[in-house]
């Protein structure tokens, strides 16, 4: 099965999952428009991959201010967009047993990073993808396993997943049920740790010799892949499924007798 998709906005689309996701829809026959902070590498994507497959918008989200403006240009810039994937994230870790060295505006950039600008993004991009109706349309959030369990070692990183989880949870339950917003399909992707540069550029990990844990990237691909292609609305990836279910099972079922208590 393919995705019904064909011009995808790819946000933390530089390094890592994000730009192995970015490759593989382009693989697959997708135009992508991938978004950064870093320009070199924008650039490089887009000479490895050629123009008629590829674009590039150099943005930093954490700038939410402008995130309105930006929206608005790279949609009439790219006015077929039909699927929107959130990526980006930053991993900081977090020791409250040392509270007096903890960095309070390090810890709020991972906050507005990994969540506030998830927020700005996906209020002014809904209304682009509402207006694509009645064709397919979808928004995608990366969240992480470690939204359902928490590590403590990286408390503040768990706890904006956590929040991302249970925002697409809401989001999806309120567009299922609203006529013009019916064919925008929401989607989480939930992946255990991958062999990134979100654990090799931190210091703490590095010197613990952890720097490089988790699954390949070429594992967590397949895997995602297989779940997007199968028209998963929910798709946890490596270790997480081992555990999905189990944590997330009851909360579904509560979830649903708050809906139909809810939309009566």
């Amino acid at each position: 099965m393919s995705l019904p998709y064909k011009n995808v906005l790819l946000i933390g689309a530089t390094a890592g999952i994000g730009l192995a996701l970015a490759e593989r829809l382009i693989e697959n026959g997708i135009f992508v428009i991938g978004v950064g902070r870093r320009k070199e590498r924008l650039d490089a994507f887009v000479a490895k991959h050629g123009p008629e497959k590829a674009a590039a918008s150099q943005f930093d989200i954490t700038k939410v201010d402008q995130i309105e403006g930006w929206v608005k240009e790279i949609t009439t810039t790219y006015p077929t967009i039909d699927a929107v994937i959130l990526n980006s994230g930053i991993q900081r870790t977090l020791d409250f047993t040392k509270p007096q060295a903890i960095d309070l505006p390090r810890t709020i950039q991972e906050l507005n990073t990994n969540y506030t600008s998830y927020l700005y993004l996906i209020t002014y991009l809904l209304p682009h993808l509402q207006a694509r109706a009645p064709n397919p349309a979808a928004l995608v959030g990366v969240s992480s396993g470690l939204a359902l369990v928490p590590l403590p070692r990286c408390a503040n990183y768990c706890a904006t997943k956590a929040a991302l989880h249970s925002l697409l949870w809401s989001i999806r339950a309120q567009l299922e049920r609203n006529e013009g917003s019916k064919h925008i399909k929401i989607i989480e992707i939930l992946p255990p740790a991958v062999q990134t540069e979100l654990h090799s550029q931190q210091a703490e990990l590095v010197a613990i010799g952890e720097g490089n844990i988790g699954i390949p990237v070429e594992q967590f691909l397949d895997e995602a892949w297989a779940g997007l292609t199968a028209g998963d609305a929910e798709i946890p990836v490596g270790i997480v499924k081992v555990r999905f279910d189990t944590t997330e099972e009851p909360r579904r079922e509560q979830f649903g007798r708050i809906l139909k208590a809810y939309y009566k």
